[in-house]
């Protein structure tokens, strides 16, 4: 009997601070372009190139993210970066991942913001030679080929609109639904009192509500309710080793 082709998995990381609809839309234009069996969200807990000041607790971040991926049967939540110590670094979270399921085709999905600055982050070469990389793109990005430190290691299939690297693995650019909403704004929303609705799935808009999150009153990552802004957050990035 023929061996059974290997599970394709997308790995999509973030805060989710909080999840809201154009994350969830890009995720299904790559899960529906790449032909992904599913895409495990992957939580951040607090990632190297952020402060937690505008965090809300990982308990929080957690439940909503549960709510917004329980529809949808190739969402799932995935803990890795939650449930072990310290920073995030997602070569660390490709590597364990693969360690839990050695046969399955993994793709590490990330923005084009980010991307830009993928050469600061800990053993980023290293990535694109340990799985697929794909990066989304909206209208009028102006990236579209590999880092320059690592470009000589790929090569351009246009036959399949692909770069492809000597490992073997591939680095792909795929267009997304543009949707202007952002996680920062929508915390400037909440705090201002102003209607989030469509912004975020219902579900998650109501948790909001009845946990008062974003408010005038923001609780840190240890569950400490303290005053803060509610300033933006940029793009999921990695920074090297400290």
């Amino acid at each position: 009997m023929p061996a059974s082709p290997a599970r394709a998995i997308g790995l999509l990381g973030g805060t989710f601070n909080p999840v809201h609809i154009a994350h969830l839309r890009a995720a299904e234009d790559v899960r529906e372009r790449l032909a992904l069996d599913q895409i495990e969200f992957v939580l951040s807990a607090v990632p190297p190139h952020k402060g937690d000041a505008d965090l809300a607790p990982i308990g929080d971040r957690r439940a909503m993210l549960a709510l917004a991926l329980e529809d949808h049967p190739q969402f799932t939540l995935n803990t890795l970066e939650i449930d072990r110590s310290g920073r995030s670094y997602s070569i660390d979270t490709i590597r364990a991942r693969q360690a839990t399921d050695p046969e399955a085709a993994l793709t590490f999905i990330l923005g084009a913001d980010a991307f830009a600055e993928i050469e600061s982050w800990k053993d980023f070469a290293d990535i694109f030679a340990a799985c697929n990389v794909c990066v989304m793109s909206r209208p009028g990005s102006t990236i579209d080929e590999p880092p320059i430190a690592v470009a000589e290691a790929f090569c351009y299939d246009s036959s399949r609109g692909v770069f492809a690297h000597r490992s073997g693995r591939e680095l792909t650019f795929v267009p997304v639904t543009a949707l202007m909403i952002s996680a920062s704004d929508i915390r400037a929303r909440r705090a201002t009192g102003r209607s989030i609705r469509y912004l975020v799935p219902s579900a998650v808009e109501t948790y909001m509500a009845t946990h008062d999150l974003y408010g005038t009153a923001t609780a840190d990552p240890k569950g400490t309710a303290t005053a803060a802004p509610n300033s933006g957050a940029g793009p999921r990035g990695r920074t090297p080793t400290r």
